[in-house]
């Protein structure tokens, strides 16, 4: 299918980058884009991203509003416009002022262009992690070396990854949480708490590999509460040499 961009859209724009199943073909003339052949019709439907910064050096996510058919290209512009102040506990490690120049997409890479190419690991890994949320790129090019995907990276993320429910994210009684984890034995332990502190929901989970090896997990926390309120979700691993939590996250909720 093909669709001709009006110019008014463009004058911003370098490349068209449509995160979608499809193939993308992308044509770049002097910062405009004259016409793309994808399989996503453009449109200006807000969408919500996952971006990443980081916490205590790992990766941690966010969630962002944008608005326009090329997701991927605005969730980097969010990236590289920073934390805001309500993201509290979270940094950038890439260069302030770093602006993005071109994204192309094909055969699941992801091809970046920035105006100040990063070299540090821990903002390579806030790129590769906030592109490769989308289901059609599973390695970025930055144009040095060979693309890489999340596993270049797991020294920058955290034991336990919780990617949903993300920070300040409204939840309702048996909601889903899902992530990765590479644990002892790959299990870990999690508390759902109240604003006053108190427990309503604890268990352990089992991803699907650890020791080494990182796994996706998948669980559902059951709550009750009177009233809406602010919550907390906690996830950590007990040390096998004493039985003290490490690794723990703690995620800001507002339970329904």
């Amino acid at each position: 299918m093909r669709f001709l961009v009006a110019p008014s859209l463009l004058a911003a724009l370098i490349v068209f980058a449509a995160c979608s199943g499809g193939e993308t073909k992308t044509v770049t003339v002097e910062k405009t884009v004259t016409e793309t052949t994808s399989g996503t019709v453009p449109s200006e439907s807000p969408a919500v991203v996952t971006i990443y910064f980081l916490r205590k050096g790992k990766v941690a996510p966010v969630s962002r509003g944008v608005i326009g058919p090329m997701v991927g290209a605005a969730a980097l512009r969010e990236l590289l416009d920073g934390p805001t102040s309500e993201e509290t506990g979270v940094r950038s490690a890439i260069p302030a002022g770093t602006t993005l120049e071109s994204l192309a997409i094909a055969n699941g890479i992801a091809s970046v262009r920035l105006s100040r190419q990063p070299a540090d690991d821990a903002a390579l890994a806030q790129l590769v992690y906030t592109l490769t949320q989308f289901p059609s790129i599973k390695r970025v090019d930055f144009g040095a070396d060979a693309p890489v995907g999340r596993r270049a990276f797991e020294a920058q993320t955290p034991a336990i990854l919780v990617e949903a429910p993300l920070p300040q994210e409204d939840v309702e009684p048996g909601f889903e949480v899902t992530g990765t984890a590479n644990t002892f034995e790959a299990t870990f332990n999690y508390e759902l708490k109240d604003a006053s502190g108190k427990v309503l929901s604890k268990n352990f989970v089992t991803a699907t590999s650890g020791s080494g090896t990182r796994g996706t997990f998948r669980f559902t926390v059951p709550y009750e509460v009177d009233e809406p309120q602010q919550g907390t979700l906690l996830v950590f691993e007990l040390s096998a040499e004493n039985g003290s939590r490490i690794h723990e996250s703690e995620i800001p909720l507002y339970l329904e």
